[in-house]
């Protein structure tokens, strides 16, 4: 199949980040995932490019063959082809499969293009990135107040709050949306980010008195982590865990908030994570 259009492009699991999910913060992308031997994907893929041709770019088609590139059908769960997957700003938000007829098909279309309150977040988004937090902060709370479960604004503002300190409002926000890989992170960012205001020489002044009180040492550990310094945090945390029964919960679970700040493959995570199992088992 050849591109027919700059709207149109045929995708390999190389090129998939760029041409697909970091494309999809601009413009939805419908992903095509067909195969050259597939009866049913030779009646839909051309009638995919025609539809995608007409829209002009409010959404551009990725065309993925299943048989070079087995590694996306994995990742996607493609079960039966063919399938479209629907992407905006990263992440699927919805999919069909089989050769649907044209009036099906734009149907689906129309129900993942942006709406105006989407639009709105991208606006503020835009504005974030120009320095404008004030204008940022004002656009995403117009936009919780018609919906206050609009998961990209929620995150959006979430993640406002907890840079100018306010946790508490940070996590109300943040639980009324669905409790995905991204409201979980800032949900831990935001626990964290609840002891930045606590003074450190204070902190280590207490744990140098009785270095065997553990809610002086975990108390330390948060604010250190407060402050992103992650490793000496994670370490107090750990010995926390070792040593001090009663608190061995609440530090485990101090450290699963810095694993989830850091994400499941930094080195920090990596390291520390095993020798948390080891304390705990």
């Amino acid at each position: 199949m050849e591109d027919t259009s700059p709207y149109i492009k045929d995708i390999s699991s190389a090129e998939f980040q760029q041409e697909v999910l970091l494309r999809s913060r601009e413009v939805p992308v419908l992903v095509d995932f067909w195969a050259e031997w597939c009866g049913p994907c030779k009646t839909l893929s051309p009638l995919l490019e025609r539809i995608t041709q007409e829209a002009g770019g409010r959404f551009e088609l990725a065309k993925v063959d299943v048989d070079a590139n087995q590694d996306l059908s994995a990742q996607f769960r493609i079960q039966s082809i063919p399938t479209v997957v629907a992407i905006r700003h990263g992440k699927e938000v919805d999919r069909f499969s089989g050769a649907l007829p044209e009036a099906s098909i734009l149907a689906f279309i129309d129900g993942v293009m942006p709406s105006e309150l989407d639009l709105m977040v991208d606006e503020a988004r835009t504005a974030l990135v120009a320095g404008d937090n004030t204008a940022a902060e004002h656009m995403l709370r117009q936009v919780l107040d018609q919906k206050p479960d609009h998961q990209e604004a929620g995150t959006s503002l979430a993640a406002l709050l907890i840079d100018k300190g306010e946790t508490e409002e940070a996590m109300i926000v943040l639980g009324k949306l669905i409790p995905d890989a991204d409201v979980e992170r800032l949900q831990s960012a935001a626990r964290l980010r609840g002891s930045a205001g606590i003074d450190l020489t204070e902190l280590e002044a207490a744990v140098r008195a009785d270095p065997s009180d553990g809610n002086a040492q975990l108390e330390l550990a948060r604010a250190l982590a407060a402050h992103a310094e992650y490793e000496p945090a994670l370490d107090r945390m750990l010995d926390v865990v070792r040593n001090n029964g009663d608190l061995k919960e609440e530090a485990r679970l101090a450290m699963v908030d810095i694993f989830g700040v850091l994400g499941s493959d930094h080195p920090l995570t990596v390291t520390y994570r095993r020798q948390l199992a080891n304390a705990l088992y």
